[in-house]
Order: C-alpha cells, then sequence, then structure tokens
C-alpha cells in the first residue's frame, strides 16, 4: 500500500479521474451555453428548459448518496468505472431524445453517477498522496471540471450552435468513452477502501461542523446557478451580445473556473476556513460590481473572470473540509457534498426560474446571488468561531481530568 500514497506515483491516476471530470462537467455545464437552442427545438421556454438544469442537479443530490451506499463494498476502481458507464449510456440517451420529457429523463440518469463519482474519486486521489498536498490532489481532480468550462463547455455550444445540440452530447459520449479506457488503464488497483459499519457513518454525519459545510455548499452553489445558469440569455439581452460572443465569454469564465480551482487548492491546504471566509467576502463585492459591469462588454468579461475564479477556488477546500469533518465515514460524506453543491445547484437554478417568471430583469438576478452568498458567509463565520471555541475548551477539559486525578 505504500506505493499508493507516493506522489511520485499519483500523477497517472490523477489525470484519469481528472479527465472523467471533464466528461461530467461538460455535459453539466454544456446545457446552459444550449438553453436557447433546446428550448427553441422542443417548443418550451427558456424557464422550462432551465429545469434540466434543476432536475440534473437533483439527481445528483438525492440519487447519488443511494448510490454510494450501494457500492459502498465494491473495490473502489470498479466503482468508478461502473459510474463511468452510467455516464456514457445516460449521454447516448440525451442526444436521442426525441421530447422534452425524455430529455429530463435522460439527464437524470446521466446525473446519478455525478456525485458519487466526484464524492469516491475525491476519497481516492487523497489517498494518492501525501496529507500535506490532499487538497491539491482534489483540486488535481476537479481541474477536469474546470477545463470543462474552459475547452468542453464553449467547445460544446459553438458546436451545438453549428451543427445541432444533439451532437455535443454524442461528442460527450466519446469524452466518456476515453476517461473510461483511461481509468481501467491507470488507477491502481490496490486502492483502500476501510469497511465502515453505516450506524458509525450515519453518526459522522450528523456532526455539526459536517452539516454546517454541507449548507455552506449548498449556499455557495445556489448563489453561482441562481445568475449563471441564465448566463446566456443574460449576456445576449443586458450585453448585448452575440451568441457566437457568449461562447467566448463562457470560455473566460472557465479561464478564471480554472486558475481559482488550483488557488483554492493551496489555500485549502494552507488555512481552509479562514481562506474560505476570505473568498467568500470577495465573491460579494464582484456580484454587486456585477449587477452594473453586465451592461458592457469588457467590464463584464472582467468581472465573470474573476467571479469564476472565486468561485471554484471555494469547491475543493469545501469538499476537503468535509472528509476532514467526517471522519469516519469520507466516501459517503463526501459523496452527499457533491449532492449538496447540486442542490445549490438545483436551488439557485429554481430561484432564478421564479424570479424571471415573476418579471425580475436579467441584470438583477445577481442580487439573488449576492443575498445566497452573504448566507454562505455567515455559516462560515459560525463554523469558524466553533473551530475556536472547541479549540479553547480541549485544553481547559484535559486540565480538568488532571485536577480531578489529582
Amino acid at each position: 500500500m505504500t506505493s499508493i500514497t507516493q506522489e511520485t506515483n499519483s500523477r497517472a491516476p490523477l489525470l484519469a479521474l481528472a479527465l472523467a471530470s471533464f466528461g461530467i462537467g461538460t455535459t453539466e455545464f454544456v446545457i446552459m451555453g444550449l438553453l436557447p437552442d433546446v428550448a427553441s427545438d422542443l417548443a418550451v421556454t427558456i424557464p422550462q428548459a432551465g429545469l434540466l438544469v434543476t432536475g440534473y442537479a437533483l439527481s445528483v443530490a438525492f440519487g447519488s448518496p443511494f448510490l454510494a451506499i450501494a457500492t459502498a463494498r465494491l473495490d473502489r476502481r470498479k466503482t468508478l468505472l461502473l459510474l463511468m458507464g452510467v455516464f456514457i449510456i445516460g449521454n447516448l440517451l440525451c442526444a436521442l431524445a426525441p421530447t422534452y420529457g425524455l430529455l429530463m429523463a435522460a439527464r437524470i440518469v446521466t446525473a446519478l453517477c455525478h456525485g458519487a463519482f466526484f464524492g469516491i474519486g475525491s476519497v481516492v486521489a487523497a489517498a494518492l498522496v501525501p496529507v500535506r498536498k490532499r487538497a491539491q490532489a482534489i483540486a488535481m481532480m476537479f481541474a477536469g471540471l474546470t477545463l470543462a468550462n474552459v475547452l468542453g463547455v464553449p467547445f460544446g455550444t459553438a458546436l451545438g450552435e453549428a451543427v445541432g445540440w444533439r451532437t455535443t452530447f454524442f461528442a460527450v459520449v466519446l469524452i466518456g468513452l476515453a476517461a473510461g479506457v483511461a481509468l481501467y488503464t491507470r488507477l491502481p488497483r490496490d486502492i483502500p477502501n476501510p469497511q465502515v459499519h453505516l450506524a458509525h457513518e450515519l453518526r459522522s454525519l450528523a456532526s455539526r461542523q459536517v452539516i454546517l459545510a454541507m449548507a455552506i455548499s449548498v449556499l455557495a452553489s445556489a448563489s453561482l446557478f441562481s445568475t449563471f445558469t441564465y448566463i446566456a440569455p443574460l449576456l445576449e439581452s443586458v450585453t448585448r451580445m452575440s451568441p457566437h460572443a457568449v461562447t467566448g465569454m463562457l470560455l473566460l469564465f472557465g479561464v478564471g473556473l480554472t486558475v481559482g480551482n488550483f488557488i483554492g487548492g493551496r489555500l485549502g491546504d494552507w488555512k481552509l476556513m479562514p481562506s474560505v471566509i476570505g473568498i467568500f467576502a470577495m465573491l460579494i463585492l464582484v456580484l454587486v460590481l456585477f449587477t452594473k459591469t453586465s451592461a458592457s462588454v469588457w467590464p463584464a468579461a472582467i468581472t465573470i473572470f474573476i467571479w469564476g475564479a472565486l468561485v471554484f477556488a471555494l469547491v475543493s477546500p469545501l469538499q476537503m473540509r468535509v472528509v476532514n469533518e467526517a471522519a469516519f465515514a469520507p466516501n459517503l460524506a463526501s459523496t452527499i457534498n457533491q449532492g449538496a453543491f447540486n442542490f445549490g445547484n438545483a436551488t439557485g437554478a429554481w430561484i432564478g426560474g421564479i424570479a424571471l417568471t415573476h418579471g425580475v430583469a436579467y441584470d438583477r438576478l445577481a442580487w439573488i446571488s449576492v443575498a445566497l452568498a452573504v448566507a454562505a458567509l455567515t455559516l462560515s463565520l459560525y463554523s469558524h468561531w466553533l473551530d475556536g471555541r472547541s479549540g479553547m475548551l480541549r485544553p481547559i477539559s484535559r486540565r480538568t481530568m488532571t485536577e480531578s486525578a489529582n
């Protein structure tokens, strides 16, 4: 087992995990760039098409934990390969779906593998490296997700606009096949999978700090998706950009995600909760600015880049926080936290859709994001305060026990 924790042997399997996350990230996010085309082709409204984001996210949130429990005793390598198989089948169904209802069903099938893959994959990635670099290893895996926004989403959107949105999903199927081969050939065959009783796992998940970390994850994602779900129509109607220019803006957002992901990994290994608090504070400021900068191309571009960097700087620290706090249930907790992120995606997309349906203008959506980010910052401050309080109480407790013994 020594080889599995050696940094020199971890790069290839981490890259395989990153390729898989690239495919999953592409299929999750590309739908937002394709919303106008999907809505037109299937004869539904933009808010109805936005529910494809909500349905996907809810499937991750509520389906993935059950999948994680069902596969808890399976070999980790085989489990990740099985989940990639579900991903490939789901995207093939998306490409072939003739109606809105069937497309929604196909998205739900695809999403089942999402949370379990990222949850289990995060724990596997952390097991591949020394303890001091675990957040960076998770960030390496999530690099595929950020590159999906740099390459997969913009090019998938452009491909969909050029030859039809279904072609984009066929392309994702090919990415999934390549990722499956990489996982099969590069993942170690001796990945540790400690057997933990379900009762112990549930007690670990009931920890106040675990619940707080997951609530922060929900709010962070809801803050993003309440606005970003509708970024294509927002940029077209408010910033007056062409569909081609929107693709370039999505590319810029993806570059921001990639930069933020690696910064977040280093910050998570340095000072986790203080970093999370600082990132949220800066995120709130950027979102407030976006309510003004969205009216002009270059100010909007700068704000969107910084927004992307800050949003994804939160991902690996929050994932690491949950894994650290749920010591007896790392796989299940990590998976549920992916569900928490996606529940936030669904909630944010739903809130944004409700706001648009009731007449809120596209350029005002960012205020909803601001409110949700403020709530996340508040919970982060409270969680960090609890850390400090428990740190103060532990020495007192030990001293009291010593005095009692004397």
